[in-house]
């Protein structure tokens, strides 16, 4: 039986989502973020629904320089402290069952195709909070995997990890779910400044040309316009979006890339976080322009 990628998400994973909601509204004009909400939604109508067997996280934290990097374990459990931020996320328990059967087969689709990925199933391998963040919100019974991002790759780069993992999903039998786990525009405002733009309204995206760059790619993947996100990636990354982008890359190359025309469904707004664009977009798999 063959596989399938039977659908697919662009999320946000920002801490703020995992503080109590006591804080979070502290933070945010007394107001809910919209992407915790977003979240519990994306599950109830499409994660249950679809029941898939295995989620595959590309994880824009998990930051390898001379390869991919995608984890192979039977189980990944323990607790998680954030070296980056330790008060907010601080000995987080997780327990994620692993599928290194598909691992395995990725690591070799993507060798296969002229690029470099490793199955590592080390028990002491580091785990990060773009996929730790999203368990309280997503995980089901699913098996999860996460994909890391090279830090030395390029686009084309990423498309063609991205192909390739589209490919093993094919060759596995299962019924998977891709989560691009990332921004968009990724600029911090600077510690003595950022304190005044915690709040969600994006008027606090650190730039005005970096909300207008996200704004329009929202529109056109809300359109199922990938190839044009595709095609001006190098405009993109004058906005400095998280991991070059390529967790959207990897996500979008393995249902299709530029021919992909799958609509996306928004899953929360348009919120900033410290000058960072955040949102989340659902993309079902439709009838026509998805060939993973």
């Amino acid at each position: 039986m063959s596989g399938e990628v039977v659908g697919a998400g662009l999320v946000a994973h920002v801490p703020t989502m995992v503080l109590p909601e006591d804080v979070r509204r502290s933070l945010n004009d007394g107001r809910e973020l919209s992407l915790v909400p977003g979240l519990h939604r994306l599950k109830a109508e499409r994660l249950d629904a679809l029941a898939p067997d295995t989620i595959v996280v590309f994880d824009a934290h998990w930051a390898t320089t001379v390869e991919f990097v995608v984890s192979a374990h039977d189980r990944r459990h323990g607790r998680y402290t954030s070296d980056e931020l330790p008060r907010g996320m601080s000995q987080v328990p997780y327990d994620i069952p692993g599928d290194p059967g598909l691992a395995r087969l990725i690591g070799d689709e993507v060798t296969a195709a002229g690029s470099w990925m490793t199955p590592i199933d080390d028990p002491y391998l580091p785990i990060h909070y773009p996929t730790v963040n999203l368990l309280p919100f997503l995980q089901g019974p699913e098996r999860w995997i996460s994909v890391s991002t090279a830090q030395t790759a390029e686009t084309d780069d990423f498309l063609l990890v991205g192909a390739a993992i589209g490919r093993a999903v094919a060759r596995s039998g299962r019924r998977v779910v891709l989560l691009a786990s990332g921004a968009m525009s990724h600029t911090f405002w600077k510690l003595r400044e950022l304190r005044a733009h915690e709040s969600s309204d994006p008027v606090h995206i650190r730039t005005p040309e970096a909300r207008a760059a996200d704004l329009d790619r929202m529109a056109w993947l809300e359109a199922g316009d990938h190839e044009r996100v595709v095609d001006t990636m190098s405009e993109f990354l004058r906005f400095k979006p998280e991991a070059m982008f390529g967790h959207y890359l990897m996500m979008v190359g393995a249902i299709g890339g530029r021919e992909c025309t799958a609509p996306g469904v928004a899953y929360s707004e348009y919120e900033n976080a410290i000058g960072t664009g955040q949102v989340h977009l659902w993309f079902d798999r439709p009838t026509a322009g998805w060939t993973g």
